[in-house]
């Protein structure tokens, strides 16, 4: 049974772009059949605990002699893994937030990086290898080469750091950039493009969706 992971990290509940596009994607996800499921995990509506203790960045077999991480933290950590390691493909929406992830996003990303099961370690083999992940991120300005942001977007390489070159996930890009032209009068001239990239985005999403796993 083909299964999406899709997680939402906006705290805007009303109009956040990385959202609606994140739905965009499930809707042409399950729209390939009835055993197109989706695991939903918003992490903005339900927070998750900052990792508790340094020993759950690793395998329990790597732990430090010792290291007694809280049954709770484990047994949390362990759920995570287990929906990203079920699924097919990862859906991730992440809002660029202060130029870098949410810090719920962030505390995802802690608990499921995790040398010696879903990274190598000492050559070993990564299970998510090749899985297709889609990050897709909405950004408030203007982050184009040659402009004086161009290289203040922190978020999308990390998570490009983390999910391909760390854990071997195959990931796709969708942006939408300029997201609030509408509302932030030095952006307004560019309210155009801001709509432009949404449309672009959206039909992006909805190929992946159908395309993907």
């Amino acid at each position: 049974m083909p299964t999406l992971l899709h997680l939402d990290s906006s705290a805007d509940l009303t109009s956040s772009r990385s959202r609606a596009i994140t739905a965009t994607f499930a809707e042409a996800w399950r729209g390939r059949g009835d055993d197109y499921t989706v695991v939903y995990r918003d992490l903005h509506m339900r927070p998750l605990p900052h990792l508790a203790d340094p020993a759950l960045h690793w395998a329990p077999e790597l732990r430090p002699p010792g290291a007694t991480p809280a049954r709770e933290a484990d047994e949390l950590q362990r759920q995570l893994l287990d929906e990203l390691l079920c699924a097919d493909v990862l859906l991730i929406g992440a809002p660029l937030y202060n130029y870098s992830l949410p810090s719920t996003l962030k505390a995802w990303i802690d608990y499921i990086h995790v040398p010696g099961v879903t990274g190598s370690f000492a050559g070993s083999p990564r299970p998510l290898e090749g899985r297709p992940a889609v990050i897709v991120t909405a950004r408030g300005a203007v982050y184009d080469p040659g402009t004086p942001s161009q290289d203040w977007d922190h978020e999308v390489p990390a998570l490009r750091i983390v999910l391909g070159s760390a854990l071997g996930m195959d990931v796709t890009v969708v942006t939408t950039s300029v997201t609030l032209a509408d509302f932030v009068p030095a952006l307004a001239e560019l309210a155009e493009r801001s709509a432009s990239e949404l449309a672009a985005a959206h039909r992006e999403a909805a190929r992946l969706g159908a395309a993907l796993g």
